[in-house]
């Protein structure tokens, strides 16, 4: 959520970074109308309740004295400015509970350095690693649903038959894999960040934190019941571990890692190629997660990203990394480095992280500060975090970049401690 404050003082600046985003800026300005109503109650409000504190001590002086008809007409005076300041403070909380609905659903401020662009299509392409389009082989130009259904490892016809469309079911050495891949990232990860196991379902304030809500309720699931939501990613419960927290600047960065199954709804991906691991309602990842200062985000956002690379290039796929623009980034992200994985089956670039520093929009809304050693009171912490390993994709473009002309898959070098020594999943007898 953005900072009322810089609103207030700094309104153009402000609605000249949101319309970078190509967002429009009424709700701006509907929010910088209401707060200057609110704060003109506000201070109407604070001078009653001066004069009705004035007037209590006025009462008890006269009471000392025995004057009774000054009392009394005091008194009366004060009741009716009561009610005038109960008045008031009703419409100040209306006034502030619309100026956050409306803050809501305001996105973060880009990055300066967030290249400028409409869409998808202007991203930056920083660098492209270990890709040859034409060193791809004939067995490598299969699919990976083609490729599942041939050695047994991946079922989708009976998941969709239990579950409906876009659900997968992993079978077999295709499972072994699935946990291989989750073990391995969480295992390369451990020596700087700690890994937590949070709730898969969360409570509505702990969605809104991240931004997930209200925007992109139509993305999630929820559970109605019990007003609990599933969580889209482990992002949204290691967000709230600090959540109503003063943290101290001594113990930032901190740093968090989980493995959760995610779940997602996906709602506008009509029209969008789904078939196979491409788009699916839930799936595992491993999620890195860091509070920081604003002058620590740097050096974490480049550690994040650091480490969701060096996976991607130890499991030996081709990979590029891009910058992500304006117009494409998400709601409460500054910045946002997405890193896509090559699949020559499927010949598609696959994403499988987005690396992203959220500055202080989503520790604002979850209220989390912490302590600075060099000043008095409290600043908001700066949030980060990327996918450590998100299982779908990543398999997808394992099976089909590590595929033999037998048909075999050769397991990479790093996940066969987690495989039990074995270097293949072997073709079919």
């Amino acid at each position: 959520m953005l900072d009322i404050r810089r609103i207030r003082t700094e309104p153009e600046v402000v609605k000249a970074a949101i319309a970078r985003r190509g967002d429009g800026t009424e709700p701006l300005d509907r929010v910088i109308a209401l707060d200057t109503r609110r704060r003109e109650l506000g201070a109407e409000r604070d001078d009653i309740r001066a004069r009705v504190n004035a007037i209590s001590k006025q009462v008890g002086s006269l009471r000392r004295d025995a004057k009774s008809a000054e009392t009394e007409q005091l008194q009366d005076e004060s009741r009716r400015l009561g009610q005038r300041e109960h008045e008031l403070n009703a419409e100040v909380e209306d006034l502030s509970g619309r100026v956050r609905e409306i803050l809501l659903t305001v996105g973060n401020i880009p990055a300066d350095e967030c290249p400028d662009g409409a869409g998808e299509q202007d991203n930056v392409i920083i660098r492209v690693e270990g890709y040859d389009p034409d060193a791809y082989a004939e067995h490598q130009r299969v699919a990976h649903w083609d490729i599942g259904t041939e050695l047994g490892i991946l079922d989708v016809d009976r998941a969709v038959r239990m579950s409906g469309a876009m659900f997968v079911m992993y079978r077999g050495m295709g499972a072994r894999l699935v946990r291989a891949l989750i073990n391995f990232a969480l295992d390369r990860n451990r020596d700087a960040y700690e890994e937590i196991r949070p709730p898969t379902v969360v409570k509505t304030e702990t969605m809104i934190s991240t931004g997930h809500l209200p925007k992109f309720a139509d993305d999630a699931y929820h559970l109605e019941r019990d007003d609990l939501w599933a969580i889209p990613t482990a992002e949204v419960p290691l967000t709230s571990l600090g959540r109503d927290e003063v943290l101290d600047e001594a113990d930032l960065p901190m740093k968090f890692m989980a493995h959760t199954s995610c779940f997602r709804r996906e709602a506008g991906s009509a029209g969008r190629d789904t078939r196979g691991l491409l788009r699916v309602h839930e799936f595992d990842k491993v999620e890195l997660l860091s509070y920081a200062t604003p002058e620590q985000s740097p050096t974490v956002h480049a550690d994040i990203l650091a480490r969701a690379e060096g996976a991607i290039r130890d499991l030996g796929l081709a990979y590029r990394i891009l910058d992500l623009c304006t117009g494409d980034i998400g709601n409460s992200s500054a910045r946002t480095f997405d890193i896509e994985a090559y699949a020559p089956g499927a010949d598609r670039w696959l994403e499988v992280s987005s690396v992203s520093w959220f500055s202080d929009y989503q520790a604002r809304r979850a209220n989390i500060r912490y302590h600075p050693s060099d000043a008095k009171g409290t600043r908001v912490v700066n949030t980060l975090n990327g996918s450590g390993l998100a299982v779908p994709r990543v398999w997808a473009a394992l099976v089909e970049t590590h595929r033999r002309p037998d048909g075999s898959i050769g397991i990479p070098e790093p996940l066969r401690p987690y495989m039990g020594g074995l270097d293949e999943i072997p073709a079919p007898a």
